[in-house]
């Protein structure tokens, strides 16, 4: 399998990209911002390559970032979209800027990548993108995580959006809304607050189900929670 994961710096990306490894006939492409802490999964997975992308600036995404994929496949079969960012702060007290690099990252960034890369994927390609339960409608909200929650909820419509559009050409897409999993994000945006499920848990699930989750749905939201946040 041909695998882009976006947002491997750290976090659930990262110990995706590690599980995903494990069979030498996946070939991972992991893109972030932190070049250097991709570049340490490459010297421990010969079947891991580094991308530095910036998904918080889409615009920047058309063209190179696609030359660089097809540099290194000819077609995509599974897309993972995981890059986050959270900022946890009353909706009146968020400035603009932090707003926006929410927007772009959790939802404008991988649209982008989506558009890119749809014409890489063929007939059985799943793409996969990575919501919250603070986003997935009808969940418990909590103060400080409006503009997250309102970016993992656009990025859950979409997914449902575009297996619709995509239908025709063979193409999935799917949608995971995660609970609270113990990241150095939830750490930062959290102080103090221990989640119950480690990233190194939820990964060989995301992995599974990207690997294998096409073959049994397609459109869907899917609660993956033990707490909320």
């Amino acid at each position: 399998m041909n695998i882009i994961v976006n947002g491997g710096s750290r976090g659930i990306g990262r110990e995706v990209a590690l599980c995903l490894s494990q069979d030498i006939n996946n070939q991972i492409i992991v893109t972030g911002r932190n070049i250097k802490a991709l570049n340490t999964l490459s010297l421990r997975s010969p079947n891991i390559d580094a991308l530095e992308t910036d998904l918080s600036k889409p615009e920047e995404l058309y063209g190179t970032f696609r030359d660089k994929i097809q540099s290194h496949f000819d077609q995509v079969d599974i897309v993972i979209n995981m890059a986050g960012s959270l900022v946890s702060r009353d909706f009146v007290e968020i400035e603009e800027w932090e707003a926006r690099l929410m927007m772009e990252t959790n939802f404008f960034g991988p649209a982008a990548i989506i558009r890119v890369l749809k014409p890489l994927m063929k007939k059985g390609s799943h793409i996969l993108n990575i919501s919250s339960m603070g986003g997935f409608q009808g969940s418990v909200k909590f103060r400080g995580l409006s503009y997250y929650s309102a970016s993992k909820a656009a990025i859950a419509c979409l997914s449902e959006c575009l297996a619709v559009e995509f239908k025709d050409s063979g193409i999935s897409v799917n949608c995971i809304a995660l609970g609270a999993v113990q990241t150095e994000m939830l750490a930062e945006a959290f102080p103090g607050y221990k989640a119950p499920v480690s990233a190194a848990e939820i990964a060989p699930f995301i992995s599974y189900f990207a690997l294998n989750g096409q073959k049994f749905m397609n459109g869907k939201i899917i609660p993956v929670a033990v707490n909320n946040p």
